[in-house]
């Protein structure tokens, strides 16, 4: 909790980027530089001035990171099955299960699978065994690969995936949209596939992370209209230390054409270091300038705003309990 805000980030991962995870592929190692490079923003910061760039992360790293100095309550580990590069993937599932089990009481196990990468039969039977015998409490699917992209609204091999969910009682899947590894074809990571799988699974919530960007505009829209398509800032309020104007943007758009309630907040934590200066930032400072307010009509973000996409909207999704939110600081005395 921060300054009286529980605080449950929506993705966390334990990744794995050691040479030893890197596999043979021509782009692998390409791959891997580029999103060493995509942390250059978490060195920004003076707490994060030593944050180590490639490395595999232990559970127990992770929580100290983003529970003891970083004031979270609850998270969920996230699986990443990227698999073009990896030879575990990126976030692996073993890595992820580890971290719920060894603090259960603060940590969510969110499992991945591949219809392509792994073939159908062995991700659906992966998904039994994910949420059965470890625990998952969603997914975290990844359709853009270098070779093996499918659709989210593919009947044969991604809605397979979706019943087997539900049929065991998960109702929340999240894809990563936007946001390429490396020279991945960025149109096979639009969210435009997502429209006729949010209409012919009502009962499934889709969550897209990182507001899709650069796939920004489309990202509004889908989760504009469908009331079962959630908007997940993994990684977008992080900027705001360096390009304010842009995530005021950003924040004031989704606010004013999606709402605040669809709105969730992800840390991207290890991968872009401590979370709690952006936290902390966003609690104590983001507004939504004037002139955007005036030239555009977005709403000025409150407290209360603040509230459900820093947990709250997170915690109603996945029906779980946060602590009550307390007065601020400042109104104490």
């Amino acid at each position: 909790m921060i300054d009286g805000i529980p605080i449950f980030d929506c993705v966390i991962h334990v990744y794995d980027m050691t040479d030893e995870n890197v596999n043979s592929q021509p782009t692998a190692r390409h791959a891997r530089d580029h999103m060493a490079a995509l942390q250059t923003l978490a060195r920004v910061l003076p707490v994060n001035a030593d944050y180590p760039v490639i490395t595999r992360w232990s559970p127990e790293d992770v929580y100290d990171m983003v529970f003891t100095r970083g004031g979270t309550d609850l998270a969920m580990a996230q699986t990443v099955p990227i698999y073009d590069w990896y030879e575990d993937w990126f976030a692996p599932v073993k890595a992820q299960y580890e971290m719920a089990q060894k603090f259960p009481g603060e940590v969510l196990f969110c499992g991945g699978v591949d219809p392509v990468g792994q073939g159908l039969d062995v991700a659906l039977k992966q998904i039994d065994v994910q949420v059965k015998d470890m625990g998952a409490r969603s997914f975290k699917l990844y359709n853009g690969h270098i070779e093996g992209s499918w659709r989210c609204d593919d009947k044969e091999l991604a809605y397979p995936l979706y019943a087997k969910m539900l049929e065991n009682g998960i109702d929340v899947v999240q894809f990563h949209k936007g946001s390429p590894f490396g020279m991945q074809n960025l149109e096979d990571l639009s969210p435009l596939d997502l429209q006729a799988a949010a209409r012919d699974f009502p009962e499934m919530n889709f969550v897209i992370h990182h507001a899709g960007v650069p796939f920004f505009e489309e990202t509004v829209s889908i989760a504009g209209r469908f009331p079962n398509v959630y908007v997940a800032l993994s990684g977008n309020l992080n900027p705001y230390f360096i390009m304010p104007r842009l995530v005021e943007e950003w924040v004031g758009r989704l606010l004013f054409e999606v709402g605040v309630d669809k709105l969730l907040w992800g840390s991207e934590a290890a991968a872009q270091g401590n979370p709690r200066p952006y936290l902390e930032a966003f609690i104590h400072q983001f507004e939504i300038r004037d002139a955007l307010r005036n030239d555009y009509g977005y709403p000025q973000i409150t407290r209360e705003d603040k509230i459900k996409i820093l947990g709250g909207n997170f915690a109603r999704l996945m029906k779980v309990e946060l602590p009550a939110p307390q007065a601020p600081a400042s109104d104490l005395g």
